[in-house]
């Protein structure tokens, strides 16, 4: 098969969903497809586009078998609303012509964020005559609604029309989580346009390793210690301030350290905070290179995933099969009924607590500090369900088998509301819709 990916996130950025893509892709390269992937210049988390990609308005790449293509994204060091608009509007208006810039595919696999995104893959779909499976990774706009990140009502609306034109038009939507398919239901999505296929995590690469002699451990002064540890993004979902302030409650226990790893503007504010409530025993670190995440996941004791209360249905985090992997127990301080608690309890690997609770989650630091034969079972248990449910090849082959089965069907003749051609701002996009079924029809 020939696959175009349509992520504005890949490697080089060493967190979130470019990891994931950089991964699929190359698997899927492995397997014998034709891959390319349309993106965006490198610029994340620093936010800031990477050295070696500045003043270019394209590039392609081929790296370990899969074309590259990466275009100009407008982006500022701290983004405010209107600087996230001009980012995802300047994806949207640049890849178009990377994405034209190439063989016809068989099948698009488009992720989300950024929904914008969306447009640009919907109209190649029709372009090419070709499926478009929509990948979410997390439910907008929910999530900036609930986190405030948008309140205007006028934007509000748009943002939900862009949704549902979203999910109108994708042949396929592809869920990471359970939590997602009700919210995408309870939307009027029909449930067989919908395929749950969890994120994945390499169990060869990320795997259980011993504390002892590790290098983590010991270029940062963490030998004897009972390290609790979050690595990753630091976003409005997750609420860090709780962790740091947990910490004024085990201040009496000066054996645990809590260790945050972000990007450094991130790590700023919680450095303040840090400073108001006197937690010296929270350590703050920059990003490692990828190359050290196994060996950073096997220095901790405990590992945390954290999320704010509005954080219901709409985030999954990807740490969560990462963590079981490495063996590892998880201490999850999130919405009680919400996707991430689910996952954890579902792999019993780890326990959740109430979110946005210092009190709560330093109680459950200390007990797990006082049972290291609860942590080391909770690693056990993680890690076998991370083999069974997570494993790479296994997910690999269900987006396999998901684009196989989208390319040996006929297409279904789009259903015209009657009036819809009178609303001029549809009318244009239904037309191109019509006269691609036609095209191909003839054919």
């Amino acid at each position: 098969m020939r696959i175009l990916i349509y992520s504005y996130n890949y490697h080089p950025e060493p967190i979130g969903i470019a990891p994931l893509m950089t991964e699929l892709a190359e698997g899927l390269v492995r397997r014998g497809h034709e891959v390319r992937v349309v993106t965006g210049m490198p610029n994340y988390p620093q936010r800031q586009i990477y050295k070696e990609y500045r003043g270019k308005l394209y590039t392609t790449e081929v790296r370990n078998g899969v074309t590259i293509q990466r275009s100009y994204v407008w982006i500022r060091p701290k983004p405010g609303f209107m600087d996230r608009v001009m980012l995802e509007g300047s994806f949207v208006l640049t890849s178009i012509f990377q994405a034209l810039n190439g063989w016809r595919p068989d099948v698009i696999l488009l992720t989300a964020p950024p929904l914008p995104a969306c447009v640009p893959a919907t109209l190649l779909g029709w372009l090419h005559d070709c499926p478009v499976v929509l990948n979410l990774q997390d439910i907008l706009p929910d999530a900036a609604i609930a986190t405030g990140l948008i309140r205007n009502k006028l934007l509000v609306r748009v943002f939900r029309s862009l949704e549902q034109f979203a999910y109108r038009h994708a042949t396929k939507i592809s869920v990471i989580a359970e939590g997602f398919e009700s919210n995408l239901r309870q939307k009027g999505v029909e449930p067989e346009k919908i395929s749950l296929i969890r994120n994945w995590v390499d169990v060869n690469f990320i795997r259980p390793m011993p504390k002892e002699n590790n290098v983590f451990r010991d270029a940062h002064g963490l030998n004897g210690k009972f390290v609790v540890l979050y690595a990753g993004n630091i976003a409005l979902t997750q609420g860090l301030e709780t962790v740091v302030e947990s910490a004024r409650h085990l201040s009496h226990l000066p054996d645990i350290e809590i260790v945050i790893v972000g990007e450094g503007r991130a790590l700023e504010s919680l450095q303040r905070m840090k400073q108001i409530w006197k937690t010296d025993n929270v350590r703050l670190l920059p990003f490692q290179p990828r190359e050290m995440l196994p060996t950073m996941l096997a220095a901790a004791d405990v590992s945390l995933v954290v999320q704010k209360r509005n954080a219901i249905c709409f985030n999954m985090p990807s740490k969560i099969p990462t963590i079981l992997a490495s063996g590892r127990p998880i201490l999850a301080s999130v919405p009680q009924h919400g996707t991430a608690a689910k996952a954890v309890r579902q792999s019993q690997g780890g326990i959740v607590i109430p979110p946005e609770n210092p009190k709560r989650l330093a109680q459950a630091i200390q007990a797990l500090y006082e049972n290291p034969l609860r942590c080391a079972l909770l690693g056990r248990q993680g890690r076998q369900f991370a083999v069974e449910h997570y494993a790479f090849e296994q997910i690999l082959t269900r987006y396999e088998s998901l684009f196989a089965s989208l390319i040996s069907q006929p297409p279904a003749l789009p259903v015209v509301p009657v009036g819809v051609a009178q609303n001029c701002n549809e009318s244009p996009i239904l037309a191109s819709s019509l006269l691609g079924y036609s095209k191909k029809n003839e054919r």
